[in-house]
């Protein structure tokens, strides 16, 4: 059976992609994770009893664990989701995002040049692929106008996003140093179900329906293009399938909107779906918060070489995706339950001057 490691397949996009692979492909699915508090494997209850599904709780960033994944399960593809990504965390904690985002990719370069380099068979040597999953936030910050392309440079303004951007470099530089065939991704922001509830839509979503205040950095002008995860993960399984090795595609939603249009927009879902009993708008209550620092104004990303060369296009849009998002969270209390540790209280991170 075709077998595919995913690092981090227990977090957000992860285990909508591990979903994807064993149901869709029919692949055989190593889902290495280390279970930080983002990550969860009540989020992949529906694979508990699949024989495809191997769950393997380790670090990237521990080179014996890694190095034991591949020689006892020989993967023909490595799908490195694994990561510490939230920016606010990162202003708080830069420590955790050096050591998984950067120490963690190079041990998984390093041991899979190793591990192809040992193998014998042609077509297996072939066929490999490490897809690297990246994120929009490397290019920087955008003015009012244009887009992220494949070819914009570096320009990170994050801990997070300068941990993302070298380990893009390291991918980037295995390919052309020791011809690993590698493939990047970075893709606008996700969202969707089992999200951990620190992300901006998950936490309105929670917030809103505890009746607790909706915290909005600055005044929420601040520009995001929207990507529906399961349209994200359909570009990943794509790109593993028929992207070019050395390669770079950008994976947008074509979904620009404001913070606090976002916020607006999940208030007016809520205002339908789980009206308040005294008819008030949950927009009432937005409160506006003090900005983080190296908070980028706006990112969007053009999408049209993975439209071009590919052929993927987002089924959702924004409206319908936000939508299924708000329902299922509605949903599933019980998952937000398992999910909340007690470390999290659901409070905006990285905002240094606190009101």
């Amino acid at each position: 059976m075709n077998t595919i490691l995913v690092t981090g397949g227990a977090g957000f996009i992860g285990s909508n992609l591990v979903r994807q692979l064993i149901k869709e492909d029919c692949f055989c699915v190593v889902n290495l994770d280390k279970l930080t508090y983002a990550g969860n494997l009540n989020s992949l209850n529906d694979l508990r009893d699949d024989c495809r599904h191997i769950f393997m709780r380790a670090d990237i960033t521990d080179k014996k664990e890694v190095n034991d994944v591949f020689e006892s399960f020989q993967p023909y593809a490595v799908i490195n989701l694994a990561a510490e990504s939230h920016v606010d965390r990162s202003v708080d904690s830069p420590d955790a995002f050096i050591q998984t985002n950067i120490i963690g990719t190079f041990n998984l370069l390093e041991i899979s040049r190793h591990y192809l380099n040992k193998c014998t068979c042609p077509e297996f040597r072939k066929r490999f692929r490490f897809l690297q999953v990246s994120t929009d936030e490397v290019y920087g910050s955008l003015g009012a106008k244009g887009f992220f392309t494949e070819d914009s440079r570096y320009a990170p303004n994050s801990p997070y996003s300068a941990s993302k951007a070298a380990a893009d470099h390291l991918a980037r530089s295995y390919f052309h140093t020791y011809g690993l065939p590698v493939i990047t991704t970075n893709c606008s922001n996700n969202y969707g179900p089992f999200q951990f509830p620190e992300k901006l839509i998950p936490l309105m979503i929670l917030k809103a329906t505890e009746g607790s205040r909706l915290p909005v950095y600055g005044d929420g002008s601040n520009v995001r293009d929207w990507l529906y995860v399961e349209d994200h993960c359909r570009a990943l399984r794509m790109v593993l399938k028929s992207g070019k090795e050395g390669e770079v595609y950008n994976i947008g939603g074509s979904c620009e909107k404001t913070n606090l249009e976002v916020v607006n927009a999940i208030c007016d879902l809520l205002d339908l779906c789980s009206p308040l009993e005294d008819e008030r708008s949950y927009k009432d209550q937005i409160a506006f918060v003090g900005d983080r620092p190296g908070h980028d104004k706006r990112y969007a990303v053009d999408a049209n070489k993975i439209r071009r060369e590919l052929g993927w296009m987002p089924e959702e849009t924004f409206e319908t995706g936000l939508a299924k998002t708000v329902k299922w969270y509605l949903e599933n209390g019980e998952w937000l339950q398992h999910v909340s540790s007690g470390k999290y209280r659901g409070e905006r991170l990285g905002v240094l001057n606190h009101e």
